[in-house]
């Protein structure tokens, strides 16, 4: 019997983070392994094709545009709803978050809701006013309600209970597209590169990035540091502004990467850094070891993994640590970052393809739908 699952998440366009492009690659995944897929949104949908059907409805912006008010999608939802077995809501805090748990009341269909890390201490504390609206408008009753709870790592299920809810987790990581082998890796450069790659916002630890780099840069003057992002808004601005403030040598501020540009600067670099304070997952830690390059990541994000794989390095938050820890990484020969970039490569190889994180997903939903006893990835306890 094929299992018929329909997705929510608010937006997929070009400007949304991450979800934006790991919730359709999961989609894509799910329906080439066998399930009926339609993934709902909000407008507008990018100018992208899917192998599987889509639903995108107008919304409101008032009374506040980023909640994502939208009575279309509401009823759109319930409609689906009677006749699916699975619906799958990703990320919380708007009204689309909401919809897929008021849709499921009093129907067969299981509710499955993914928090993408919006259940964190960091996540939890910023905008709380909003947080409380929302949870009052029902976010709370959902979660509640929610038949099962994905995680993409072990952090992320801890947060999860700390947060009082008591429904199965399955504990699945996000899938990466790994580019084909050989790698084409950069040689010869003329500078060693460190990496940073992600949207340039305060979760993401930038200043602590720049004021590692100013106290280490006079020690390793054959690396530079690329940092790539989008440079639009306030924040972009502000760390452009101290990078010369420090004096930042050897500092190039890359802009958004995309495709085959995106793809070339995993492949010149070194080393690759994330000093986040708050991730569920890190899809760019994934890309770069997928690439070949090993990472220094803090342990913001759950890459614990780094460590046991030796593959790179999960440090302590903060500017002396991460200061310590680049300074080992960057003092490495090239030829035991190259071997350790291996490593990585070959863990995404093997437990982070979209074929793997579909069929765990599929076996998930097969067990809420027909019983017996729980895969070995979903806790209970």
């Amino acid at each position: 019997m094929t299992i018929r699952v329909e997705h929510v998440v608010p937006y997929i366009g070009d400007d949304a983070s991450g979800p934006a492009w790991s919730v359709p690659a999961l989609c894509s995944a799910l329906a080439a392994g066998g399930a009926g897929i339609c993934l709902h949104v909000l407008e507008p949908l990018p100018p992208r094709s899917f192998d599987f059907e889509t639903r995108a409805y107008c919304w409101r912006s008032f009374p506040r545009r980023n909640l994502g008010v939208s009575p279309a999608m509401k009823r759109g939802l319930r409609r689906a709803a009677l006749a699916a077995d699975v619906l799958h809501n990703h990320s919380l805090w708007m009204m689309p978050n909401i919809y897929p748990g008021l849709a499921a009341r009093g129907t067969r269909c299981k509710l499955v809701v993914s928090p993408r890390g919006t259940l964190s201490d960091w996540a939890w504390s910023r905008s709380r006013w909003r947080k409380r609206i929302v949870w009052a408008l029902g976010q709370g009753r959902v979660l509640q309600r929610a038949d099962c709870l994905v995680a993409t790592a072990e952090s992320e299920y801890r947060d999860i209970r700390a947060r009082g809810l008591r429904a199965p987790v399955a504990v699945i990581p996000n899938g990466i597209a790994l580019p084909p082998f050989p790698l084409n890796r950069k040689a010869g450069a003329a500078r060693r590169r460190l990496l940073f790659l992600a949207r340039l916002h305060p979760v993401k630890g930038v200043d602590l990035l720049l004021r590692a780099w100013v106290a280490l840069q006079s020690q390793f003057p054959d690396w530079e540091l690329q940092i790539a992002g989008p440079l639009d808004g306030d924040y972009p601005r502000s760390m452009q502004a101290l990078a010369a403030s420090l004096g930042a040598q050897r500092l190039a501020f890359a802009g958004e990467l995309r495709g085959r540009a995106k793809a070339d600067a995993y492949l010149s670099a070194d080393l690759f850094v994330l000093p986040t304070h708050s991730e569920n997952f890190g899809m760019a830690v994934a890309e770069a070891l997928a690439h070949g390059v090993p990472a220094v990541v803090t342990n913001g994000a759950p890459w614990e993994g780094l460590e046991t794989e030796r593959c790179g390095w999960w440090v302590e938050r903060g500017e002396t640590s991460l200061t310590g820890c680049l300074r080992e990484a960057m003092t490495r020969s090239s030829a035991d970052l190259e071997t350790m970039g291996r490593r990585g490569r070959e863990w995404m190889l093997r437990d982070f393809s979209w074929a793997e994180v579909a069929r765990k997903t599929l076996a998930t939903y097969a067990w809420l739908l027909g019983g017996g006893s729980p895969p070995d990835w979903v806790r209970v306890e």
